[in-house]
């Protein structure tokens, strides 16, 4: 292992933004949270049941793109909606309506409370591009460049693969791999020369089942166990803890 904690096979490391490089899943699942229990109420009544902000944002949501986000709970609670199109109001009783109801709600909390980056993961980054490794930034955010300038990241990556990209070039998000080979094939490394640091299960997921060299896994809320089951080669609560302090 070299002193970033990393395979010396590896050669390029590839990050999610959300939890992992900035404190932003927590806002995710309060927006999923809110958006959610709204739609519930309304189309089930006195009999919903809430969304849980940890178990089903766990489960169901974290790490996937939007709608896939949408279609997964509803199919936990035996709920099937017209998928509509990406136009839709927030109000639509729709896949992407509920999406992009979601999505107003969780711009406007970035815009409130701002966004605040993981400075154990800023150091590693930094300590990862100094020691000659190249880096991107993988998403299934459509707002990762907002974001990054927000915190003043975007020149720590080489690479950016989002939800914005994954939409020009037709990638499945995770739980598949594809965002995650489309960013190594980007930085000209093969799949097994790339670690892949990730704090969602669906991440893990696509970690697992992509070839790549190392899977690091972040455990920001208490799901070691889970993260590991889902196919970390290692679980770190931050990143400072594989090495690479400068």
């Amino acid at each position: 292992m070299t002193e970033l904690g990393l395979p010396d096979t590896i050669q390029a490391c590839l990050f999610d933004l959300d939890g992992v490089v900035t404190r932003t899943a927590v806002v995710h699942a309060a927006a999923w949270k809110e958006t959610f229990d709204d739609f519930l109420r309304a189309y089930e009544g006195e009999r919903a049941r809430p969304f849980d902000a940890v178990a089903d944002y766990d489960e169901y949501v974290d790490g996937r793109p939007r709608a896939d986000g949408v279609r997964t709970f509803l199919a936990s609670r035996g709920i099937e909606l017209p998928e509509g199109d990406p136009g839709d109001p927030p109000d639509a009783r729709t896949v992407q309506g509920i999406g992009n109801r979601k999505n107003q709600l969780v711009l406007k909390k970035i815009r409130t409370e701002g966004v605040e980056a993981y400075e154990g993961t800023i150091r590693y980054i930094e300590a990862v591009r100094a020691g000659g490794l190249r880096t991107a930034i993988v998403s299934s955010s459509a707002n990762t460049r907002d974001v990054l300038r927000s915190i003043g990241a975007e020149h720590l990556f080489d690479v950016r693969i989002d939800g914005v990209v994954a939409a020009e070039r037709g990638l499945p998000g995770k739980p598949r791999p594809d965002t995650f080979q489309a960013a190594a094939r980007d930085l000209g490394v093969e799949y097994r020369q790339a670690a892949v640091f990730e704090d969602a299960l669906a991440g893990m997921d696509a970690g697992r089942s992509g070839g790549f060299g190392y899977v690091v896994g972040v455990d920001r809320v208490g799901q070691t166990d889970a993260l590991y089951a889902h196919g970390a080669d290692i679980v770190v609560e931050d990143l400072a803890e594989l090495g690479g302090k400068q």
